[in-house]
C-alpha cells in the first residue's frame, strides 16, 4: 500500500509545477487535465481539480493492489464500517472513517482508464 495524499486545487497546472520545483517527479496526468500524479520515494502526491470550499483541502488516501472487497472485510472484522466499493473513472475506491472521524480513501488504480 502506498501513501497518497490528494491535494485539491483550482489550478492543477500551477500546483503541479510548484511541487515539481519542490522536487517531486512528473507522473501520469488525466486526459482532461483535472488530475495529476507526482511520484515520490515514499508514495505519491495526487493533485485534483476542484472549486469552492475544497480548494486547499488535503485528503489522506492510499493506493493498494489488494481487492477492495478484501480491505473492506478486514476493516469490518476490526470494527470499522467502510462505505461501499465505488466504480470510478480511474478504477475503484472506498472510504472509511478513522477513529477520529476523519475520512480516509483507499483506491485501486487502472491507469489505462485515465492516461
Amino acid at each position: 500500500m502506498r501513501v497518497m495524499p490528494i491535494r485539491y486545487t483550482a489550478d492543477v497546472e500551477a500546483l503541479t509545477r510548484f511541487y515539481r520545483v519542490l522536487g517531486l517527479e512528473a507522473g501520469p496526468v488525466s486526459r482532461p487535465g483535472g488530475w495529476a500524479e507526482l511520484p515520490a520515494a515514499g508514495g505519491m502526491l495526487a493533485v485534483h481539480r476542484s472549486g469552492g470550499a475544497d480548494v486547499g483541502r488535503c485528503e489522506l488516501a492510499f493506493e493498494t493492489g489488494e481487492p477492495l472487497d478484501a480491505v473492506a472485510a478486514r476493516l469490518r472484522a476490526a470494527g470499522f464500517e467502510p462505505g461501499p466499493v465505488i466504480d470510478e473513472g480511474y478504477g475503484s475506491s472506498l472510504r472509511v472513517q478513522d477513529p477520529d472521524g476523519v475520512w480516509v480513501q483507499v483506491n485501486v488504480y487502472e491507469r489505462e482508464l485515465y492516461t
